[in-house]
């Protein structure tokens, strides 16, 4: 038996990082697993860790070389489903807390799949289309051998599109001999992806906000919600939640913060930030100096939508939300939930929140083997309802056993995953 938060020989201590953060989380819930506690070094140890050298040449001639990750958490409940994220920041740390992250939301929604991650370190920015397009099948090609539509399905994440996805999907149905469109979900249209995908995650942090915000007896209408992050999560549920009538206070993105106490205009400043790459610069708004001003902005919902470990011991105190919604994955640590939750602080977790992704991915898997589309009204309907019922799950556990609802969540997840590990039992 492991020691509590044993490193991995692959990790050194200092790059422990979120994957330290997803241990703590499990210890915390390991206690409410009763019998099933047996099996909880399985969640601490991922099932398979694959690194790989992504060379290319670069448009001038030279020769570059970038490292790719995939890493397959668990297949206990199904193959891995996981994002694709490429950014000069990520880690194996990160990738393998991203991975175990996926199992824990899969199964939190109930959809049938195990967790996975994949990421390459490279700041994409700084590359061509063509050279982008070289790095992307030469990952697929080398990822080429763990994943499939039975096995393991990348799709979109920070820094990836459908464009990616499509270069991810023609490759290895090249190195198939035939068509495998349900290899990646987050593809366009055309090529099998689903209508809805696009706005699936966002949407989600919307339900349930929304569903948060009634158990709170807070009207959506007139709330002031602050965002973190203003892409493909945190912009489109700003524009739901304005749509609905709250007022969006505060936006943050990777180079400004924007406040605006009667509210922003957010089809405005999407288009702003889609001419000029960011929302820096927008008349609509005041700029703040600092960025670290954005977490004392007075405000109902505040939507961490960026990266990981944004909220921490350091900064929770001054957050004056009443709910926080975790639009991206593993936004805070365990030092400042406990902060928050002795202010009476709300926070929907992440593996919950922003669940609304991976489950119209699972819709777009189960249309693909089909060859049966469905209308976005429906893949609409169908993912607010498995949002609704999911959080309400969640939240009638937190109130029977007077837990947060991360924990709440990580119960009812972990409990999936542990009951099917044993009952598949171990092989050989």
């Amino acid at each position: 038996m492991s020691t509590q938060h044993e490193i991995p020989s692959y990790l050194t201590p200092h790059e422990i990082g979120p994957w330290g953060v997803y241990l703590e989380q499990i210890d915390r819930v390991t206690p409410h697993l009763g019998s099933l506690a047996r099996w909880v070094e399985t969640l601490k140890r991922p099932k398979r860790i694959l690194v790989v050298d992504v060379p290319i040449e670069r448009d001038d001639g030279t020769i570059a070389h970038f490292e790719g990750y995939r890493v397959q958490h668990n297949t206990s409940r199904g193959p891995g489903k996981g994002g694709v994220r490429f950014h000069q920041d990520v880690t194996l740390s990160e990738v393998m807390a991203l991975a175990a992250w996926m199992t824990i939301k899969n199964a939190a929604v109930n959809v049938p799949y195990g967790g996975a991650k994949g990421g390459i370190r490279v700041n994409p920015k700084l590359l061509s289309e063509g050279e982008l397009m070289r790095m992307t099948r030469r990952y697929t090609s080398e990822i080429n051998i763990i994943i499939g539509p039975t096995k393991d399905i990348p799709a979109p994440d920070v820094n990836t599109n459908e464009k990616v996805m499509a270069w991810m999907m023609d490759t290895y149905s090249m190195n198939q001999g035939s068509t495998a469109s349900g290899v990646v979900t987050g593809k366009p249209i055309s090529l099998g992806g689903s209508l809805g995908r696009h706005e699936a995650t966002g949407r989600g942090v919307f339900v349930v906000g929304c569903e948060a915000a009634a158990k709170r007896g807070l009207d959506i209408r007139g709330a002031r919600v602050a965002v973190q992050g203003f892409g493909n999560v945190g912009g489109i549920a700003a524009r739901l939640f304005a749509e609905a009538g709250a007022r969006i206070v505060a936006v943050q993105d990777h180079v400004a913060t924007l406040v605006r106490e009667g509210g922003i205009d957010i089809p405005a400043l999407q288009a702003h930030s889609s001419a000029h790459g960011s929302i820096e610069g927008f008349s609509g708004a005041d700029a703040l100096k600092e960025r670290s001003q954005f977490w004392e902005v007075d405000c109902d919902i505040m939507v961490p939508a960026a990266l990981e470990q944004q909220i921490t011991a350091d900064n929770a105190n001054r957050i004056r939300a009443s709910i926080i919604l975790e639009g991206a994955n593993g936004p805070t640590t365990p030092a400042a939930d406990d902060i928050l939750h002795d202010k009476g602080v709300l926070i929907v977790p992440d593996v919950i929140a922003n669940a609304g992704g991976v489950t119209v991915s699972y819709f777009e898997w189960v249309q693909d083997f089909s060859s049966f589309f469905w209308t976005e009204e429906e893949i609409n309907l169908r993912l607010t309802r498995i949002m609704r019922e999911a959080f309400a799950a969640i939240w009638q556990l937190a109130e029977e056993k007077q837990v947060s609802l991360r924990t709440a969540a990580f119960i009812v997840a972990c409990t999936r995953v542990l009951r099917a590990r044993e009952m598949r039992g171990l092989y050989p």
